[in-house]
């Protein structure tokens, strides 16, 4: 029984990979996730809508679609993607790191949300008494808003890294199914599918797959639930 679900070489580097790209898109995507996300809780301005709407806009576009976009923007040819690669000679298409931004694209929704939920749970009372002793704005989300937000802003990374690691649509339009090199764990499941004898791979990394979503959905239940019980007590 082990023997049948030891993982082949290729096996191993697409989930090495997944798990590099899924780290990478999440790390990188926080610090703006937690911006955007207090914009949206506490913030009134013109544009809040539009904001929230292009924030989510990946969940309902075709992941093929939001693929294309990244491809035509960040591609060597596209405006921000030729900029990189003439100046700093950097290159998002057709390589791991643009797994990477496409996986942190396609995830972000997820994790705003999560945050954004967790930031309006905080009492304003705290943060006004906060205020009122002299902190200034930046001080109290750092000392007050921050720190009682971390159960949804863990719980919103947890999300947006099994999310990553199951990006499939948006990945292989952008930077296609190279092994080594872009091949991450649904490409890699697609692969096998597509050739004789490939089932049994496939069913080892679906079996993962499957494991890393079950105990990335309790850990953020769990995360979730403190967040409800704050909001229960106000």
């Amino acid at each position: 029984m082990f023997d049948w679900f030891r993982l082949e070489p290729a096996e191993v580097a697409a989930l090495q990979l997944s798990l590099k790209v899924a780290a990478t898109a999440t790390l990188f995507s926080l610090p703006l996730g937690i911006a955007v996300a207090y914009l949206l809780a506490r913030g009134r301005f013109w544009g809040r809508s539009l904001l929230n709407a292009l924030v989510h806009l990946p969940l309902v576009l075709p992941p093929v679609v939001t693929g294309y976009l990244l491809l035509l923007s960040f591609g060597k040819r596209g405006p921000v993607g030729a900029f990189l690669y003439d100046w700093f000679g950097f290159s998002f298409s057709f390589r791991w790191t643009g797994a990477a931004l496409a996986a942190g694209v396609m995830a972000f929704p997820l994790m705003v949300r999560a945050i954004r939920l967790s930031i309006e749970a905080v009492d304003r009372r705290l943060e006004d008494a906060a205020g009122t002793l002299g902190a200034n704005p930046l001080v109290v989300f750092f000392t007050v808003t921050l720190p009682l937000s971390v159960p949804g802003i863990l719980a919103g990374s947890v999300l947006a890294f099994a999310k990553a690691i199951g990006e499939f649509g948006a990945t292989i339009t952008f930077v296609s199914n190279i092994p080594g090199e872009t091949q991450t764990l649904p490409s890699a499941i697609y692969t096998f599918t597509q050739v004789p004898g490939g089932d049994a791979g496939a069913l080892r990394l679906v079996l993962i797959a499957i494991a890393v979503s079950v105990v990335a959905l309790l850990v953020s239940e769990y995360f979730a639930r403190k967040v409800d019980r704050r909001l229960d007590l106000q």
